[in-house]
């Protein structure tokens, strides 16, 4: 059985194409090409861009999809680099990423709309609270106890008193 680069290269060979002129229908670059036909999958970051390349390549050579995904599929298996998910950056997840990540997932615009629903039904809590503290308080409670003291002389005139 052929491997995808060679199947590839086969095809393009058949078609008497450069690869100047794959590069020029596909918009892929030409070392990306050499490196599809020559079998050098570790020149890409990750395998989503040989998978992505490999199907635009085999389509535009009118090759069966299908069949040529499960042949990379079987050669990428193959190799340990491509077995493991990777991150572009090349570093392991942290629990930064995974926090982010996880953040990233939410509809804001729900958390939102409790977000104001939670601070309107605490805003009126509180207001209840301090409405029945006010109300219960005794308005003379820091006043201090006065003396009363008459005056020695009554001021004013005395009315009459009925007969």
């Amino acid at each position: 059985m052929a491997t995808v680069s060679e199947q590839l290269r086969e095809a393009r060979e058949k078609l008497s194409l450069s690869i100047n002129d794959v590069a020029d229908a596909t918009k892929i670059r030409t070392d990306h090409i050499r490196a599809l036909e020559e079998g050098n999958y570790k020149a890409f970051a990750a395998p989503v861009y040989i998978r992505g390349f490999v199907r635009t390549y085999g389509a535009m050579l009118k090759l069966e999809a299908t069949q040529l995904m499960a042949d990379l599929d079987a050669e990428l298996n193959r190799e340990k680099k491509f077995t493991e998910p990777t991150t572009l950056s090349g570093r392991k997840r942290n629990v930064l990423d995974r926090m982010m990540l996880g953040l990233s997932r939410m509809n804001w615009v729900v958390i939102a709309v409790a977000l104001v629903i939670g601070i309107g039904l605490l805003t009126a809590s509180l207001t209840y609270r301090a409405w029945q503290s006010y109300k219960s308080r005794d308005p003379l409670a820091g006043l201090s106890p006065g003396l009363y003291q008459q005056e020695s002389e009554p001021a004013g005139e005395l009315l009459p008193l009925p007969k």
